[in-house]
Formats: structure tokens, C-alpha cells, sequence
């Protein structure tokens, strides 16, 4: 998950990694801001139709290895809809605990 500091982004990010840590989901969190190759990367992995008509994506932008999963609004969808565990690429929690 990438990480900066606009007050905005940076309420979603929190959002996600607390709802990642309650669940106890391993994630790593990376600051785009200082690895200007983590950057690049994560722009050139966002499918096209995901991107800004101008500028950048901005973070939280989620994936799983190199598997883009989506961005803070997907994410807050799957919460909605109680899809998170499938939004994120991960076996269910049911499945997990047999």
C-alpha cells in the first residue's frame, strides 16, 4: 500500500491499515514519497481504466504482490458489501479457519 502525506490520503490509509490490522492481514505499507522507484511502479501497475484523466493516482492504491486490487473507494465498497477478503485476493476468513 503506498503511502502519503495529504490529510485526506492519509485518514484512508489509516482507515485500511487498521482494518488490516484488526483482521490480522500481513501487509507492507510503502512510501511512494521517498522511493521514487516504488512510485513509478505503482503507476505503471494501475490498470489504465483506473487512472486519473490528469495527474497521478494518489494512494492508498492496494495490491496483492503484483496484483493491483484497487484503490480507497473499491476497498471501502468491499466493506460495504462484505467482500473485502475476496477484494484483496485472500482465501475468506471461514475458509482459512478450517
Amino acid at each position: 500500500m503506498a503511502v502519503l502525506s495529504n490529510p485526506e490520503v492519509k485518514k484512508r490509509q489509516q482507515a485500511i491499515v487498521g482494518f488490516l490490522e484488526a483482521n490480522r492481514i500481513s501487509f507492507e505499507e510503502v512510501d511512494i514519497t521517498m522511493l521514487e522507484d516504488q512510485r513509478f511502479w505503482m503507476y505503471r501497475n494501475i490498470p489504465e481504466e483506473k487512472r486519473p484523466e490528469k495527474g497521478n493516482p494518489l494512494p492508498p492504491q492496494i495490491f496483492n504482490g503484483d496484483e493491483y486490487c484497487g484503490d480507497y473507494e473499491d476497498f471501502f465498497q468491499s466493506k460495504e458489501t462484505n467482500t473485502v477478503f475476496s477484494f484483496l485476493r485472500l482465501p475468506s476468513v471461514k475458509a482459512s479457519e478450517s
